[in-house]
């Protein structure tokens, strides 16, 4: 996004020292209860300015691109040489940073905390940070209450060695993007006019089998609209991205929505007692992302005008044109429990995961396998001795159903304890605000004799009715 214009989001200090404005002391840290930054010498806490004074306002006027300094392109050159030398204003020493790996250490001479204030060209210094509200306790309590509920096929070598002490809390990276767009969509839809039954054979007995055939009246359909999109989030750590099932990555996503709007502006003495990854993907790595996810909630948004087509609605085309866009780089908090399973090849990593703002909490548990397949077995055999010696009126549809009761049992615990499918409900928890809706619904045909109860956009063989 070279044409991209970039807003100083620096707390206008040097890189140094962040000193306490009552006392003067270094030693900073994130109050969780006051949700402030505090001083550990005088304990006085205060405030730190929030992304909302100079970046929601009036997002419907929004145009181009806006890009925070913590959000510019990474340099590479920057990012290989992320040693750092910080000179200490009190004693004159210098002391060296490894900016890709923390953004604070001690002096060793005179032990006030030396920060880095500015944002740095290698990703490790973001925009905002939206502090942890959610204490170690409460999230170890959480974990143990999610892994508790999963003990019965929990792997014996993970009930042995799951111990919450190794709970950690993590600033992981992530990119907040504003949008001012307007979109388009056009499709069609059906309403149901009438159902009825018509004989279309007759059994063995001379009995009539019939259908249930529908009426429908088809309509073009188009929705123009303003969308305004905040704090749309996407992950902006390639490891974070990468959805490999060794990675049980899809956890750590499925435990948003964070509430971004309680964002503030970045200060390094919130990740004291905290750990942090540095964001390796920059702006032009998440454009296409940004705008599929972008164009799926434009969707839902035109999906809201149309429930009166109860046989449902096709959508040709549904695109979203971004008129404004506005980039942050931010820090958000997650509590995180790994485990690495190494009975497979390779080896599976497992977390669980707490967002540390809502306590939402999801996680992956290794299985044995060996007991869920004995059970499974075993309610194969039941159903199937079921089927054999109870269903005397060979009623064979529903006896099939229940053999495969084993297989269903199977796939509902392992979802239980896998969770493979969980994901980050973008589409639905993005705040979205909608203006100058302008609706156009034209019917065009009449359809008669339809087999299926919902819209069959495939099968133009059965539209057999007049077209208007």
């Amino acid at each position: 996004m070279t044409d991209a214009k970039i807003i100083d989001t620096s707390n206008k200090k040097a890189h140094g020292q962040n000193k306490c404005p009552a006392c003067g002391s270094t030693d900073i840290a994130l109050n969780i209860k006051a949700g402030k930054l505090q001083c550990h010498s005088c304990r006085k806490t205060f405030d730190t300015p929030t992304m909302q004074d100079f970046l929601n306002a009036h997002l419907e006027n929004l145009q181009g691109v806006t890009i925070g300094s913590g959000a510019k392109e990474i340099d590479e050159k920057a990012t290989a040489s992320a040693m750092i030398t910080l000179k200490c204003p009190s004693c004159g020493a210098e002391v060296v940073i490894d900016s890709s790996a923390q953004t604070s250490a001690r002096c060793h001479w005179c032990r006030n905390t030396l920060s880095l204030n500015e944002q740095i060209p290698n990703g490790a210094v973001p925009d905002v940070v939206l502090p942890f509200q959610i204490t170690k306790d409460e999230a170890k309590n959480l974990i143990e209450d999610f892994a508790g509920k999963r003990k019965f096929y929990a792997h014996p070598k993970f009930s042995h060695d799951f111990n919450t002490d190794s709970v950690m809390g993590v600033y992981l990276p992530y990119m907040m993007i504003n949008e001012n767009t307007h979109v388009t969509a056009n499709g069609e839809g059906e309403i149901k006019t009438r159902s009825y039954e018509v004989v279309v054979d007759t059994d063995e007995k001379g009995n009539d089998i019939k259908e249930t055939r529908y009426d429908a009246d088809r309509y073009a359909i188009k929705r123009e609209f303003d969308m305004l999109v905040e704090g749309l989030t996407i992950e902006s750590s390639k490891t974070k991205m990468d959805k490999n099932a060794a990675l049980t990555n899809n956890i750590i996503n499925a435990i948003m929505p964070f509430d971004t709007e309680h964002a503030l502006m970045w200060n390094p003495g919130f990740l004291k007692g905290y750990t942090s990854e540095k964001r390796d993907m920059n702006t032009k790595d998440l454009k296409k992302i940004v705008q599929n996810q972008t164009d799926d909630i434009a969707r839902n948004c035109a999906k809201e005008t149309i429930k009166q087509y109860d046989r449902g609605v096709h959508w040709n085309s549904c695109k979203a044109a971004i008129q404004g866009q506005q980039w942050l780089s931010a820090y958000l908090p997650v509590w995180l429990f790994s485990y690495q399973e190494t009975n497979g090849d390779p080896s599976t990593i497992h977390y669980i995961a707490v967002n540390g703002r809502t306590k939402e909490t999801m996680g992956s548990i290794p299985i044995y396998y060996p007991k869920l397949l004995l059970l499974t077995l075993l309610i194969e055999v039941v159903c199937f001795l079921v089927a054999f010696f109870v269903n005397k009126a060979k009623d064979w549809p529903w006896a099939y159903l229940l053999l495969a009761s084993g297989l269903i049992y199977f796939f509902i615990i392992y979802n239980r304890y896998r969770n493979t499918t969980a994901r980050h409900d973008y589409e639905n928890v993005t705040k979205r605000k909608v203006l100058h809706m302008h609706k156009t619904d034209e019917r065009v045909r009449h359809l008669t004799n339809l087999k299926n109860s919902r819209m069959d956009n495939a099968n133009e063989n059965e539209l057999k009715g007049s077209i208007y």
